[in-house]
């Protein structure tokens, strides 16, 4: 069938335009690194990575010479000044070929554009944005695509180095020119002013451009309007007519309505510098050029590269004869930019604002609204992005020095909107579906075919093209979308496209611009099928920001913002989610950008999330210091002075001051006298809670492959400060020795997880998991960081400064109070012993560190305890000889005191008996507390362990009972045998000794410290104080060491604990026996304190009886000594 001369459907015009579209931006994505990092395929690399051969000194004059002389080099008559780059040739070429052949494919490209443009012109081509959208924007992005690849080309300032090198080094090698050099090197030296010499190319193909141009006067200026415009029209407001809420949104003009503004504007601008002469006959151009530059003082040329749009117009036609107005316009243009375009873009984006807020939440609430509004939301997604891009473009480039409207600290705000609308239509999907194919089956489709019939004349090719759209609408139903079918409507837009070119040509049987109403309808239904198949790509079209990933300073500029501002911070969240944007800005001509993107876009998002998170967790620790400070108000030791005030008033002491004001009580900061009254913890609550919704708004999200948790950014936080705050609580001063009371500390650390126990109210985050793996650490040596924890702080401070004051005589161990108490010395100590060691703060010590906590203390506490053991063995061994003999002769008075003269270091027996006693008494308090706290937190399994400890028969293997005995000292349960004593005496164990000696030594050792107690009574300090139950000189404390020590050494060398502790008490009690007949007062003064001590040890003893000791030691004996004391102590008392 005969169209004339030329067949549109064999010119293929649409594929064309489509192919070199999509091939314009993958040079441009080639060129721009080019420019940007020197190396074709980084594109974030680092600026310095260009290649040697431009940067060699050596080189320097030779790459100078070729630029010189480019395109034409002569390399026979200037072998000295090119002598270097001789050796160079194989490397050069090897890696300049990248660059030179991406300049080759864009001359290529240049081709390829300006036949297209050429075989548009000689079909006289219809353009109208209205009609035949899809041609006219093509066309128009083609247009524009080629001009901005030859701007970004003219800006690579080593061009001709790269070119002249490779060709250079391409004839040393090869003995010719690259076949496309001639050519490639014209085009370089033609296009050194790219927009000039294109104005020139452009004549011919002005009717064609200014056409399309100025079908733009229906669209631009209508959406280029101010926000009082918009507020005045109720833009994009689905509740200012209720009535008409669930009819669909309809325009003659579908895509024409979510067409980029930014995209329109560098039409007009680039377009009509092409074709200016139009500016100069045609009024529609002229206002559309004028509107143009009254908008913008720059446009985006590709990613972060601006084109200033008033300097190159001017330039460029101040030297065309007859065109002093158009550059008077510009100036005029201009100046409106500089003093109206800023605020213009602020109110818009104010406006915007609220109305993408109220949008979304009306569709949060009525998704199903979705379907007949969905093109106000990709309308308020354009505008949106249209404004971001705009302002973040020339707050880059800012061209006057008040900068007031290129700062906007609630652009976050207007991004959260924006993602909130893209995440509604990702979720509602399938509602949308829903809807549009109804819409497509049941009107679409019948108003089409209704059109069809109605054609006068409809050839047979167009004939089978629209019979096809309307059969493909009509065969569409929704059990499709229940079953999960998937669309792809490409073909038929893609046949639309062919159509609009068939149609478009001057000669076409059925011309488009005859038939407008078709086209308009066409342009509707290939919105609708975008809406059922095609959802995601229209979210990129209309909302992707991945251009941010180009301006990384101004993206954390406007982070850092927005968490200053607390009204802000809600919707910090919007940042890392545009990192899920910039992989879209990648294209497959340029693939390892990909990577380097990719990177940029993970580091960004983690190091966004990581901030919001630290935030918070400031936040937290705020309130949390504010919460234990109150709490802190609370503690006991505040309120002497509150009750000293109320003695006074009562007792109306008159006092020379007026009266002193009144201290105020806790709680005092939650009575208000008025609601506008607001604390500073209110405002870090408040505050609090704006960062918390952002970080609880996504569980997840994903950037190019990996899956980031907001959440548990904030988990890791708050376990790493719970950790700090925890040891910084406890305030130790390793220079001092000052620790906070246990007491003091678990009231903070209750007050602290308090406070995050609410974070849950605000983040769904396991709190629980956060306390279980800080608290467990805490119970440990170190943490996961191998840093201190409060159990090697408290265990360290008890060891080193509390039990090591005991030893040096500044403090005892008062039974009767369970605490230990400081003596009265001349150097007084910096710390109240009792308040560190009674029964609340050591349950308070066990409440911190737990059984884990508990049971490292004991083990250090038995460390201790077996370095004494192993002095005390050494002094038995320098003693054996005497000791064995002694052991065998208690029952001769005269030959037991010759031997006694004997022994050496009796003393340091003792001593060291007596500061085991004390570690071991100072653990029983431990335990005690242990078992007091584990009986509130778990009293059914405390008491499943007691019953297991207290049924052990008699004949059960030592290592069973063993076991049940761990189990019980773990519980806080006292043992007959300590089974933490007996782990640690074990490892002493001596390859060089025999068991039978070692078992010897054991023996000898009991027998030692029995003969030696009667000088305990020679000791001032020996006095029984029935007041404390106990002697100042914490002899009272050997009687659980005798039992603790026998029991376990007898345990580990197998003997019979209850046959040596009999042998003990007939030694001791002999040896005391003796001090009765001394008539020395000094040696015998407190013999009747030092006779208790046979009675502790028994009453101490789960081996030895009563009766035992009967047959031994003369009760009467005891119940004298007793008598005695407490006399003495009211005596003293007296």
């Amino acid at each position: 069938m005969s169209r004339g001369v030329i067949q549109p459907s064999q010119q293929k015009l649409a594929e064309k335009l489509t192919i070199l579209n999509d091939r314009g931006i993958g040079m441009l994505t080639r060129v721009y690194n080019i420019k940007k990092q020197g190396q074709v395929w980084k594109a974030c690399g680092d600026p310095k990575a260009k290649p040697s051969y431009l940067v060699d000194k050596n080189l320097e004059s030779a790459v100078k010479f070729i630029v010189r002389k480019f395109p034409a080099v002569e390399t026979r008559n200037n072998n000295q000044q090119l002598a270097q780059l001789q050796k160079e040739k194989s490397e050069i070429l090897k890696n300049l070929a990248l660059y030179y052949f991406t300049f080759v494919d864009v001359m290529e490209f240049k081709d390829h554009v300006c036949e297209l443009l050429n075989t548009i012109d000689a079909c006289q081509v219809f353009f109208d944005i209205t009609v035949n959208f899809d041609l006219t924007k093509n066309y128009l992005d083609l247009v524009v695509t080629y001009t901005t690849l030859m701007t970004i080309l003219s800006r690579i300032e080593e061009r001709k180095a790269i070119i002249g090198l490779y060709n250079y080094a391409h004839e040393m090698t090869h003995g010719a020119s690259d076949r496309e050099y001639p050519r490639l090197g014209q085009m370089i030296v033609d296009y050194e002013n790219p927009l000039k010499k294109m104005m020139e190319e452009f004549v011919p193909h002005g009717k064609s451009l200014s056409d399309a141009l100025i079908s733009l006067q229906m669209v631009y200026p209508r959406r280029n309007l101010s926000a009082d415009q918009w507020r005045n029209a109720q833009l994009l407001s689905l509740i200012s007519a209720p009535s008409t809420m669930l009819n669909p949104a309809q325009s003659d003009t579908m895509p024409c309505e979510y067409l980029s503004l930014d995209a329109m504007e560098k039409w007009i601008v680039f377009g009509f510098i092409l074709c200016h002469a139009v500016l100069n006959s045609d009024a529609a151009a002229l206002s559309l050029w004028k509107l143009a530059l009254q908008s913008s003082t720059c446009l985006c040329l590709f990613r972060d590269e601006v084109f200033h749009i008033h300097k190159a117009a001017e330039d460029l036609f101040v030297n065309i004869r007859g065109y002093n107005k158009r550059i008077n316009d510009i100036r005029e243009c201009k100046e409106q930019a500089l003093s109206h375009a800023g605020s213009m873009h602020r109110e818009r984006r104010k406006f915007l604002r609220s109305a993408l807020k109220e949008l979304a939440t009306v569709l949060a609430d009525q998704p199903g609204l979705l379907g007949p509004k969905a093109l106000f939301v990709f309308m308020a997604l354009s505008f949106a992005r249209d404004e971001i891009i705009w302002l973040l473009r020339h707050a880059d480039n800012i061209q006057k020095k008040s900068t007031d409207d290129f700062i906007d600290k609630h652009i976050a705000e207007l991004i959260f909107y924006m993602e909130e609308l893209r995440a509604h239509v990702r979720k509602y999907g399938p509602v949308m579906q829903r809807y549009y194919v109804q819409y497509l089956s049941g009107f679409d489709a019948v108003v089409l075919n209704e059109l069809v019939q109605n054609l006068s004349v409809c050839p047979e090719d167009e004939s089978i093209i629209m019979s096809s759209f309307v059969n493909t609408m009509t065969s569409l139903s929704v059990k499709q979308v229940e079953d999960g079918e998937v669309f792809d409507f490409r073909g038929m837009r893609l046949d639309w496209f062919r159509l609009q070119a068939y149609t478009s040509v001057s000669k076409a049987s059925l011309g488009i611009a005859d038939h407008k109403e078709l086209g308009k309808m066409m342009n509707t239904i290939i919105f609708h099928t975008k809406m059922v198949d095609s959802l995601v790509e229209m979210l990129v079209e209309t909302s992707d920001l991945s251009i941010f990933c180009f301006y990384s300073r101004a993206f954390e500029k406007m982070f850092q913002q927005c968490l200053e501002l607390p009204s802000q911070s809600r919707h910090s969240i919007c940042f890392p989610l545009l990192c899920t944007h910039f992989m879209s800005c990648t294209h497959e001509l340029c693939p390892e950008e990909r990577h380097h993107i990719g990177d940029r876009s993970l580091s960004l998002c983690n190091m966004f999330l990581d901030e919001m998170a630290k935030q918070a967790r400031n936040l937290i620790t705020d309130i949390c210091t504010e919460q234990c400070t109150l709490s802190d108000q609370l503690l006991p030791k505040h309120c002497a002075k509150t009750i000293s005030q109320a003695v006074n008033k009562k007792s109306k002491k008159a006092t020379g001051k007026k009266g002193e004001p009144e201290r105020e009580k806790p709680g005092v900061e939650s009575m208000r006298k008025n609601r506008l009254l607001v604390t500073n913890l209110d405002k870090l609550h408040t505050a609090l809670s704006e960062l918390c919704f952002s970080i609880n708004y996504v569980p997840n999200l994903v950037v190019w492959e990996h899956t980031f948790t907001p959440r548990e950014y904030l988990t890791s936080h708050l376990e790493i400060r719970f950790t700090k705050s925890i040891v910084g609580m406890t305030m130790y001063n390793q220079a001092t020795q000052e620790i906070a009371k246990p007491s003091e500390l678990l009231t903070s650390v209750r007050a602290y997880m308090t406070v995050l126990q609410s974070i849950e109210n605000y983040v769904t985050i396991d709190i629980t998991r956060v306390f279980n793996n800080v608290l467990l650490q805490q119970t440990q040596h170190l943490d996961s960081h191998g840093e201190p924890t409060i159990t090697s702080l408290y265990t360290n401070w008890y060891l080193e400064t509390l039990l090591r004051q005991v030893s040096n005589g500044h403090i005892a161990y008062f039974p009767a109070m369970k605490a230990f108490v400081n003596l009265p010395t001349e150097n007084e100590l910096t710390f109240n012993a009792e308040e560190y060691s009674d029964i609340s703060e050591m349950r308070s010590l066990s409440e911190l560190l737990g059984p884990y906590g508990m049971k490292f203390l004991s083990e250090s506490l038995m460390w201790h305890i077996s370095s004494q053991v192993s002095e005390l063995k050494k002094l038995v061994v320098e003693n054996m000889e005497v000791l064995t003999q002694m052991r065998t002769s208690f029952d001769k008075p005269e030959h037991m005191a010759a031997l006694f003269k004997k022994l050496t270091s009796v003393d340091s027996v003792l001593k060291r008996m007596t500061i085991i006693g004390v570690i071991l008494s100072f653990r029983s308090l431990a335990q005690e507390a242990l078992r007091d706290v584990l009986s509130c937190h778990i009293p059914f399994l405390v008491s499943s362990v007691e019953d297991f400890k207290d049924h052990i028969p008699r004949e059960t293997d030592m290592k069973v009972a063993m076991n049940v005995y761990e189990l019980s000292s773990a519980a806080g349960l006292p043992c007959e045998i300590d089974p933490a004593l007996v782990v640690a005496l074990s490892s002493q164990k001596s390859d060089n000794i025999s068991p039978e000696e070692e078992y010897k030594i054991a023996c000898l050792l009991m027998v030692f410290v029995a003969v030696s107690l009667p000088t305990l009574a020679s000791n001032v300090m020996s006095q029984y104080s029935p007041a404390i139950e106990g002697h100042c000189n914490n002899i009272h404390c050997l009687a659980k060491a005798i039992n603790q020590i026998a029991a376990a050494l007898f345990t580990i060398h197998k003997g019979s604990i209850e046959d040596r502790l009999k042998e003990f008490l007939a030694l001791a009690s002999s040896s005391l026996l003796k001090i009765g007949q001394e008539t020395d007062k000094m040696t015998t003064r407190n013999r009747e304190s030092v006779y208790l001590l046979l009675d502790m040890i028994v009453q101490e003893s789960p081996f030895l009886t009563m009766d035992l000791l009967e047959s031994c030691f003369p009760y009467v004996l005891l119940r004298n000594a007793y008598h005695a004391v407490y006399k003495q102590s009211i005596s003293a008392n007296a």
